[in-house]
């Protein structure tokens, strides 16, 4: 696994349809080994305390530049300095087009990886239909809070990672979406895990460390 990383993230802005969208880059140090992978990483609920600092966002990025990937996280719209105001779903969805796009500028031929936590997870399956990721990763995904219609979802490498214990996203919940509307995707089920991974941040780390798609690994 790679090491070589900025010991802090830098602070960006992107363009984003309802304005510039503040974010936040990390990618390997002069001199380290270059990125392998581009990744964006999607935030939970913006009404509900969710930001790109969000531990498990957090996470999730951590683990994917373990594995040689440059990261960004990014604030939906009317979260901290970026602009707009929440839009229910269908803006964040732009957003998360607009970010995806600005990582396939800054680190142009790089496999993408996209992924998400909650409402943030349901937005980036919304998103991969016009992205296109090489793998998508969903952190408990608010499958019955956003409306992800009936249209055909991504065929890319999807990793859905669900607490068996989440007091907030129902893992039945998941679990049925998944074999009804995405088979494709692997579901891995966490026992005894909540919905924000209280103490249990590791097995979410090294879950997604034991999933990694044999065409993208180190």
């Amino acid at each position: 696994m790679s090491t070589g990383y900025t010991p802090a993230a830098a602070a960006t802005t992107i363009s984003g349809p309802a304005g510039p969208l503040e974010a936040l880059v990390e990618e390997p140090a002069a001199g380290a080994a270059p990125a392998r992978l581009a990744a964006v990483v999607c935030h939970p609920h913006p009404l509900f305390g969710g930001t790109m600092s969000n531990k498990v966002v957090h996470t999730v990025a951590r683990a994917l530049r373990a594995g040689g990937a440059a990261t960004l996280r990014f604030n939906f719209r009317g979260v901290g300095a970026s602009a707009g105001v929440h839009d229910g779903g269908a803006g964040e969805t732009g957003d998360a087009i607009a970010a995806v796009s600005w990582a396939r500028k800054r680190w142009p031929g790089l496999p993408l990886v996209l992924g998400g936590f909650s409402f943030g997870a349901a937005i980036a399956i919304r998103a991969a239909a016009a992205t296109r990721p090489d793998w998508l990763i969903c952190v408990a995904p608010a499958v019955d809070r956003v409306d992800l219609g009936t249209a055909p979802l991504p065929e890319c490498d999807w990793l859905i990672i669900q607490g068996g214990a989440d007091e907030i996203v129902a893992p039945g919940t998941v679990a049925d979406w998944q074999a009804r509307r995405a088979p494709q995707a692997r579901l891995r089920l966490l026992d005894g895990v909540g919905h924000f991974f209280h103490g249990r941040l590791h097995q979410l780390q090294e879950c997604i460390r034991s999933e990694w798609p044999p065409a993208l690994a180190p």
